[in-house]
């Protein structure tokens, strides 16, 4: 069974997911990553050309496609969940980890990324916060697994994340080189 990261902008889910698949020996996917390469522009120009709801179904369709697809770390967009259709094929496909992390924890990390169009506006603390709040009850609702991103480093939320991967019979390391 594929695994899904989902969870808010700059909790880490490419991050995560990049080293995650490494481990495993699995392929990554990136949905925002893939839509791009199949729009041939960037996500922002589309949302602004087509609108929200064309960009939601392109990702209701990559997601899809991935749900039946072995051995791969599946990186979300932010916003996926907010459609129940995505909510669904997530909890039935895919072995779903919410990457949660706090509004004040995601600011501290994000505060100086100008690549992220949410965070574009007067006061990006109080959007996180906005966004967690209405988020955070989808990503628990489609979540097998949530692991706290707080502080701990990229490997050590992998290493996490492998535990319970293995505990759930979700994923089986493989041999380690010698």
């Amino acid at each position: 069974m594929p695994v899904a990261l989902v969870g808010l902008p700059g909790s880490g889910k490419t991050a995560v997911g990049r080293r995650l698949a490494q481990r495993l020996q699995w392929d990554f996917v990136d949905t925002d990553q893939l839509i791009e390469e199949r729009i041939g522009c960037t996500i922002r120009e589309f949302f602004e050309r087509e609108g929200e709801g064309r960009f939601r179904d392109i990702e209701a369709q990559v997601i899809g496609e991935q749900g039946r697809t072995a051995n791969t770390v599946l990186s979300t967009g932010g916003g996926a969940v907010l459609r129940e259709e995505n909510r669904r094929q997530l909890r039935q496909s895919f072995h779903v980890v919410y990457l949660r992390s706090s509004p004040e924890d995601l600011y501290r990390r994000l505060r100086h990324d100008v690549k992220r169009p949410l965070l574009q506006v007067a006061d990006p603390l109080g959007r996180l916060r906005e966004l967690f709040s209405a988020r955070d009850p989808l990503y628990r609702e489609v979540a097998h697994e949530s692991v706290e991103t707080g502080r701990p480093s990229i490997q050590a939320l992998v290493v996490e994340i492998l535990d319970r991967l293995q505990a759930a019979g979700v994923a089986v390391m493989p041999p380690s080189p010698h």
